[in-house]
């Protein structure tokens, strides 16, 4: 019996102690430990908030990742994922503290996925927010999410030139992979 009981009690610390690892790290450890890298290989961090439902956080990653434009990426970037605005049943892969962060950088109300661009010293350079041609000062900046359309994939260029030395090579492959995504 008291082996019973001993293999049920140790059933249940395991299953706690799992489902502690698997828990989320919170935004600001994440962002440390990308700051901290990124430091040491002398890159800019690249925040990407998402959600496991979001169509358009899939395409924004798989692009990232496609092997037509993934060293421009590695070379330049400390690239993190933050887990946010996920569905009542998937609540528990939002990353902690990660809404706080998506809201002071103006995140709100822009949908996802959103990214900010920082240099290694924490500074942020850019965002995915950004005006169409002709919008006055009087229209907010939009976020553009994930680059599909022409115009927004002319903006995400901008935004890249302003945290990287991106090469017309680099330039036409990004432009290529992430026109992709409009079909």
């Amino acid at each position: 019996m008291k082996s019973k009981l001993f293999l049920i009690a140790a059933g249940l610390l395991m299953s706690g102690i799992i489902s502690a690892q698997e828990k989320p790290e919170t935004a600001g450890k994440i962002m440390d430990d990308a700051f901290k890298l990124a430091s040491k290989e002398g890159k800019s961090v690249m925040i990407v908030f998402h959600a496991s439902w979001c169509g358009w956080c899939k395409k924004f990653e798989a692009s990232v990742a496609d092997s037509s434009c993934k060293d421009f990426f590695d070379k330049h970037f400390i690239i993190k994922y933050l887990d946010i605005l996920e569905r009542a049943d998937k609540k528990d892969l939002e990353n902690p503290e990660a809404i706080e962060v998506y809201k002071k950088y103006g995140g709100q109300g822009g949908g996802i996925p959103f990214f900010l661009i920082f240099d290694k010293d924490r500074t942020l350079l850019s965002d995915s927010k950004v005006r169409a041609a002709g919008d006055g000062p009087e229209k907010p900046p939009q976020n553009i999410g994930c680059p599909a359309s022409e115009d927004e994939v002319v903006a995400f260029i901008k935004i890249l030139e302003k945290a990287t030395k991106i090469s017309n090579a680099e330039k036409t492959a990004i432009t290529e992979r992430f026109k992709k995504n409009k079909s």
